[in-house]
């Protein structure tokens, strides 16, 4: 069983199901102002592999990941650049999905618009305003976190702690909180902002009000799992959270968070390549696969870094298996070998241990090649679990790659004639595709071919 890392328990522990065979998964999705950068497509792609390799192992997956398309920036940008609001939303979700269909990330089951449910968040804001949960100001509403036993519980430090260790800066606002940490429901808007009717005035929905009702409504109450990045964990989940605890609803189960993406010196960041300022850049410049399979050599929990070397890396890494999907274009209708597919889904289910999944999965593209070579029986279905392992997280081959096919079956008639220890005719293969204007890389896992 699929076993993560609980940022609520602090634990790994195996992911229930509250309905057996589905997990019901929420992602908090982007706040469309701008181009989404390197930290969401990690994001976007970690819980992309895991919804893929659920999916793989027989489980239906229903994700939900929302679009904030209401909030403080994007009014900010709107008066800026003096355009409409929604012009800014509209556009900027355009480019959120054309970036996730570069990276080859599933479009989630459900994408609700924070605008779309405006009054279902101020009937919630009300309940908790009646319950003394929650109270207005001149300014909005706000909820009162020190009538919530256990907030501070994702963030594992309690409120005084939180406040002790600096979290000043990200909980003072209001002059008339009742508690520096007490944090906006409702705001009431600014002439010429925009704004919806509410009982203590016009407004919009804060942040932290639109993530738990719309995942409240899609999923209902005890929901599997719910995801982001390590930066929302506080105050953005723990607020989510804190609003459900306070009426007395069950919310997620478990919560997932991935690590950063960092600079050469471990900074948090958000675009590291000099030519890279966003996911869109990077699709244009590079192979988009390559990012996926930086990320799957790479834990999802701990930081990683995003370089030209890393980048360079992860292209010369897909060259070699797609020149292992030509070479065995023809290798078809065997088994896959039921011992690597069990190692590897044993490597998966340790907390979505992708590193030593890839591990794997090159130990056995070199398995293969090598049984190709002698002609052991054992090549076709460990070619076979070549191709199972990849789709399971989500990576695409390309039996051509972006070789013409006179120039890949070169590749394969020099990979051919080095097991047959013919090297005069690899030398002069060899020499033919140089002249072409290939770099020829040779290796155990075979030949790949890059201009």
């Amino acid at each position: 069983m699929l076993r993560l890392y609980d940022t609520a328990t602090r634990e790994v522990r195996e992911l229930a199901m509250r309905e057996p065979g589905t997990v019901s998964m929420y992602l908090c999705g982007p706040t469309v102002y701008g181009p989404p950068h390197l930290g969401h497509g990690r994001a976007t792609l970690v819980y992309d592999v895991l919804r893929r390799y659920l999916e793989w192992t027989g489980i239906r997956v229903r994700l939900v990941s929302n679009i904030t398309d209401i909030d403080d920036k994007i009014i900010e940008r709107a008066n800026r650049e003096a355009r409409p609001w929604q012009d800014i939303t509209h556009r900027c979700e355009d480019v959120w999905f054309e970036a996730m269909g570069r990276l080859g990330v599933a479009r989630p089951t459900d994408v609700p618009h924070a605008t779309e449910y405006v009054e279902q968040m101020v009937a919630m804001i009300g309940q908790l305003v009646e319950i003394g949960r929650a109270y207005p100001t001149d300014d909005g509403v706000y909820l009162s976190v020190e009538t919530v036993e256990d907030y501070g519980l994702l963030a594992n430090q309690s409120l005084d702690d939180l406040l002790a260790g600096g979290g000043e800066r990200e909980v003072y606002g209001a002059e008339q909180k009742r508690h520096p940490a007490d944090f906006a429901l409702w705001k009431l808007s600014k002439p010429g902002e925009p704004s919806w009717p509410s009982p203590w005035g016009d407004g919009r929905p804060g942040w932290h009000s639109e993530c738990v009702v719309m995942s409240l409504d899609l999923l209902g109450e005890g929901f599997d799992l719910h995801c982001g990045g390590m930066d929302l964990k506080f105050p953005h989940h723990e607020n989510e959270r804190a609003q459900a605890v306070a009426l007395g609803k069950r919310f997620a189960n478990h919560w997932m968070h991935n690590g950063f993406v960092v600079d050469a010196e471990g900074e948090k960041m958000s675009k590291s390549l000099g030519n890279v300022a966003n996911l869109l850049d990077l699709t244009e410049h590079y192979d988009p696969r390559a990012y996926r399979m930086l990320l799957l050599q790479s834990h999802y929990r701990g930081p990683v870094a995003v370089g030209q070397d890393n980048i360079d890396a992860s292209v010369k890494a897909l060259a070699g298996l797609d020149a292992f999907a030509a070479r065995t274009a023809g290798v078809a209708g065997a088994e896959p070998d039921g011992d690597v597919l069990a190692r590897f889904r044993d490597r998966m289910d340790d907390d979505l241990d992708t590193p030593a999944a890839m591990a794997l999965l090159f130990d056995t593209v070199r398995r293969a090649n090598a049984a190709l070579d002698a002609g052991g029986a054992e090549a076709a279905s460990l070619v076979a679990a070549v191709h199972e392992m990849c789709t399971a997280v989500g990576l695409e081959l390309k039996a051509g790659g972006d070789v013409p096919a006179e120039a890949a079956a070169k590749a394969a008639a020099l990979d051919a004639a080095r097991a047959a220890k013919d090297y005069a005719a690899a030398d002069a293969l060899r020499a033919e595709l140089q002249a072409d204007g290939w770099t020829v890389e040779t290796t155990k896992a075979g030949t790949t071919l890059r201009r």
